[in-house]
């Protein structure tokens, strides 16, 4: 039995109420600015957590406050079993909402299953509407795969549909308004993130950011002025607005200029049991291995507690000589 309380409070009173589960660090692309294509090391199978592990983990987070989770990797898509798991989330007392995000390679296949599973928003990562320029981000020619995907998704009636796209200078700055034309006839939401340091450091330079003034000023040069938008339920840290008569939505996402982190909601799990509190900092709290030494639920709570007093008031990347953390997204969790 879970006694439900009301959402917990880290020490800079944020009520705490979501959840990012990564249940792999694999994944089916190489994308250059979040996974090396060499000297990467993937987590034996023992050491990534079981979905029964995952399951209990969320049901104490639950007990908690958290009343979101969203699924993710590496590619959680490439997880065997992952719908079913998904399913039985949906199934958690508490939970009102389980999304996931996913690089859309394997979504036409899946789709129907995640719709089944109780999945209705999605995030899709995607950084170029060029198929060339898709394989040299990615290191796979998988673009129309993706795209069939992304069509699937709204044929079955997923909303929203997120695009999210991280421009880099030289790299794909040049489709920022090609992206941005997407929700001109679609209902689907575009959000631009602006480049983090994350992983190695030699792949992450700051005159290759993008700033959100620099995309939105691209962007409204040629589509014309933003509309603020703010109706939506789940916008998190995304800054949104609308194109006139648009039918989608385009997000702004900036961590670097923009701190939002007095407004930040969340926890992440890492799919070797490590509870994150904040994606910026290197701050790890392990959460497996007192569970696999039988532990019981009590210590879990007080895990996640001590999550939550470790929880920064806000990242400093842009500080001084602050860097970001030394971890690959791929084995944070995107």
């Amino acid at each position: 039995m879970v006694d439900f309380f009301m959402p917990i409070l880290d020490r800079q009173n944020r009520a705490i109420d979501y959840l990012r589960v990564s249940v792999t660090d694999r994944c089916n692309l190489a994308c250059t600015y979040c996974k090396p294509r060499t000297q990467m090391r993937e987590l034996p199978h023992n050491e990534i957590l079981r979905y029964e592990e995952i399951g209990r983990i969320v049901l104490r987070a639950v007990a908690l406050g958290i009343t979101r989770v969203r699924i993710t990797g590496g590619e959680p898509l490439v997880r065997r079993g992952v719908t079913d798991f998904i399913a039985s989330l949906r199934d958690v007392p508490g939970i009102e909402d389980v999304s996931i995000t996913t690089n859309g390679v394997l979504l036409e296949e899946m789709a129907d299953a995640l719709r089944a599973a109780g999945v209705s928003r999605l995030n899709i990562s995607l950084d170029s509407l060029r198929r060339s320029r898709f394989r040299e981000i990615t290191g796979s020619d998988a673009w129309d795969a993706v795209w069939r995907g992304i069509r699937r998704a709204e044929d079955l009636g997923f909303r929203p549909i997120k695009i999210n796209v991280v421009p880099v200078k030289g790299l794909n700055d040049d489709e920022i308004a090609d992206f941005a034309r997407l929700t001109l006839d679609r209902a689907l939401h575009v959000r631009f993130i602006e480049f983090m340091p994350i992983g190695s450091n030699d792949r992450w330079h700051r005159d290759e950011c993008i700033t959100t003034d620099r995309i939105r000023a691209v962007i409204e040069s040629a589509l014309g002025p933003l509309e603020p938008y703010t109706s939506e339920r789940w916008a998190g840290p995304s800054d949104n607005y609308r194109v006139r008569r648009g039918q989608g939505i385009i997000g702004f996402i900036s961590p670097l200029t923009k701190h939002f982190c007095a407004a930040c909601r969340r926890l992440r799990l890492t799919p070797e049991g490590k509870i994150r509190p904040c994606l910026l900092s290197d701050t790890e709290i392990d959460i497996k291995s007192p569970m696999r030494g039988g532990c019981r639920d009590e210590e879990i709570d007080r895990l996640l507690r001590l999550a939550l007093e470790l929880k920064p008031e806000r990242h400093y990347i842009g500080d001084g000589e602050t860097q970001g953390c030394r971890r690959t997204m791929s084995s944070i969790g995107g």
